[in-house]
C-alpha cells in the first residue's frame, strides 16, 4: 500500500513539511490542501510591502507552479476540508469528495478574531490574514475619509504606518494602556507610541470602543464609551486571532489554545501531526508550552514534522523571533518577554530610549530572556546567541555604550 501523506493548510508550516518531507527522502504521494485560489504564498507582506503596492504578486509567492510539478506535490487550491475521520483515516471535503492518508498533517494557522460589536458587520470594515484582504485593503488608502484601525499590534500599527505613508488620516484605538502590550516591554512601547504619534497618528489608549454608527450598510462613524464619535470612511480591526482549531474539535483530538503536539509536532494520535499557528507545543528551551503566530515558528515547526513524518526523528526547540516593519523602522524581537510580575525582571537600554538605533535587554534576575533590536540588526544576532546559549552576561558591561557586544560571547 502507498502511503499518503495530507497536508491541510497550504500555508507557510504546511508547504515547509511538503518541502521538508521531499528533502527527507519520503517519495510517496503528497497533496496539500489549501482553501484559497491562490499558490501558497507569504503573508507578512500583506500589511507591509504588498498592501504598498511595492511586492507584486509573483514575488509574494512562496514557490512558482513549475516547483509543485517538479517535487510530485499534489496542490488542491480553492478546496476546504470539512472533516477528518480518524477511524477510517479519511478527510472529506466541501462538496463530498474524501481523501485517504497514512499521515495528516493539520496546519489551518490562525484566523483573525472578529469585533462583537453592534454594526461591525458592515461592509467597510476590515479583516487582513489574505491576499484577497490585502487586495480589499489597499483600496480604501485611495479614498477620503478617516481610517479607524482597532487594536495596537503588529497589524494594526502596520497598516496604520502604510495608510498615513499615504496620506490618509488615521485613529487607532487600542483598550490597553500601551501599544503591543502582549509583545514588547515599557521602553519600546513608548518608542512606537511616538513614532506613530509622530507621523499624526491620532493614537487613542485605553479606548473603549462600543460600537459603530451605520448609515446604508456602512460604518459612518465609531462610538466610545464616552460618548465620542469618530468620523470615519473605514475601519480595520487587528485584535489578534484564534487558532483555527474546529477540525481537530471534532475529531477528537486535544486541544486547549490550539492542538496539542508533543515536541516532533505530533500529536496524541500517531497518525496526526499538527504544525505552526494551530499548534500548541512544548519547549525544551523554556520547559513549557507556546502557542505562537510567527513565520520563523511555522516554517521551523513545519520542518520538523515533514522530517518526522518521513521517518526521521526530530525535536523542535527553535528559539523564538519576530519582526515588525513600520515607517523606516524594523523592530526585531528574540526569545520570549517575562511577564511584567515575574521576580527581579529588568531591562537594559543599549542607546537613547527615544530614537534610533537602539536594543532593549530584558532579564530575569542574570538570565537574558528577550532583545528588542530597533534598527540595531547586530543586537538582534547578538541577542539570539546569547539567549541560545544561555550566556550568563555582566549587566554594568551590557550598559556601558563603549562595550562592543561581540566581547559578550
Amino acid at each position: 500500500m502507498t502511503h499518503h501523506i495530507l497536508i491541510i493548510g497550504a500555508g507557510q508550516a504546511g508547504l515547509q513539511a511538503a518541502i521538508s518531507l521531499r528533502q527527507a527522502g519520503f517519495d510517496g504521494p503528497v497533496t496539500l490542501i489549501g482553501a484559497e485560489d491562490t499558490l501558497p504564498y507569504q503573508r507578512p507582506p500583506l500589511s507591509k510591502a504588498y498592501l504598498k503596492g511595492e511586492m507584486a504578486l509573483d514575488r509574494l509567492l512562496l514557490r512558482p507552479d513549475a516547483f509543485f510539478q517538479s517535487q510530485n506535490i499534489t496542490l488542491r487550491l480553492n478546496s476546504v476540508v470539512e472533516g477528518i475521520d480518524r477511524a477510517s483515516q479519511t478527510v472529506t471535503l466541501v462538496g463530498g469528495e474524501t481523501l485517504s492518508y497514512h499521515k495528516l498533517l493539520i496546519a489551518t494557522g490562525a484566523p483573525p478574531r472578529r469585533l462583537p460589536l453592534e454594526g461591525a458587520d458592515a461592509s467597510n470594515v476590515y479583516y487582513l490574514r489574505t491576499l484577497k484582504d490585502s487586495d480589499k485593503l489597499r483600496n480604501i488608502l485611495e479614498v477620503d475619509g478617516r481610517i479607524v484601525i482597532v487594536g495596537a499590534g503588529y497589524i494594526g500599527l502596520e497598516v496604520a504606518a502604510v495608510a498615513r505613508a499615504a496620506g490618509r488620516d488615521v485613529t487607532v484605538l487600542e483598550m490597553a494602556d500601551r501599544v503591543l502590550s502582549r509583545m514588547v516591554g515599557n521602553t519600546v512601547s513608548n518608542f512606537f507610541q511616538n513614532l506613530h504619534r509622530g507621523h499624526g497618528v491620532d493614537l487613542r489608549l485605553g479606548a473603549q470602543l462600543c460600537g459603530f454608527t451605520n448609515k446604508g450598510g456602512r460604518v459612518v462613524a465609531a462610538r466610545l464609551g464616552d460618548g465620542e464619535e469618530i468620523p470615519c470612511a473605514a475601519v480595520l480591526v487587528g485584535i489578534g486571532a484564534a487558532p483555527d482549531q474546529g477540525l481537530a474539535v471534532d475529531a477528537g483530538l486535544k486541544v486547549e489554545n490550539g492542538i496539542w503536539v508533543d515536541e516532533s509536532a505530533r500529536t496524541e494520535d500517531p497518525a496526526i501531526w499538527a504544525a505552526g499557528d494551530i499548534s500548541n507545543f512544548p519547549s525544551p528551551f523554556y520547559g513549557c508550552r507556546f502557542r505562537l503566530e510567527s513565520v520563523p515558528n511555522a516554517i521551523e515547526q513545519g520542518k520538523t514534522a515533514g522530517l518526522t513524518m518521513a521517518g526521521k526523528e526530530h525535536i523542535y526547540d527553535a528559539l523564538p523571533w519576530f519582526w515588525s516593519d513600520q515607517y523606516d523602522v524594523k523592530l526585531q524581537t528574540v526569545g520570549c518577554l517575562p511577564p511584567a510580575d515575574s521576580a527581579n525582571r529588568h531591562e537594559i537600554v543599549r542607546g537613547d530610549a527615544a530614537r534610533a538605533p537602539l536594543s532593549v535587554w530584558t532579564f530575569v534576575g542574570d538570565e537574558l530572556r528577550s532583545v528588542d533590536a530597533i534598527n540595531e540588526p547586530a543586537a538582534f544576532l547578538m541577542g539570539k546567541r546569547l539567549i541560545a546559549a544561555r550566556t550568563k552576561i555582566d549587566a554594568k558591561k551590557l550598559a556601558d555604550p563603549a562595550t562592543e557586544l561581540k566581547s559578550l560571547m
